[in-house]
């Protein structure tokens, strides 16, 4: 079963319950979240702005992105030198 999704916003806003003070059981059992999760998104998004956790996002994408123009590019050229290497 998938969770629920929260934005970069939500999260942080969580984040920086935890840091004023709250245990982190506490902030995990009032917004629903479990700890693994909240440990998790510490890891990614520690001292981190909305605004910076957004361009992370976006940066993200934008990797996702090129990283499949490379492969494409690489399928490309493996299937060229495959029909060049024929002997006609």
């Amino acid at each position: 079963m998938k969770g629920k999704r929260y934005s970069e916003e939500q999260i942080i806003r969580i984040l920086r319950e935890a840091e004023a003070g709250k245990s982190v059981t506490q902030v995990c059992r009032e917004q629903g979240v479990s700890e693994w999760s909240f440990y998790r998104w510490r890891r990614k998004f520690g001292g981190m702005d909305v605004s910076e956790a957004r361009r992370l996002r976006e940066l993200e994408g934008e990797n996702a992105r090129l990283k499949r123009i490379v492969a494409q590019q690489a399928l490309d050229n493996d299937a060229m030198k495959e029909l060049l290497r024929k002997k006609w």
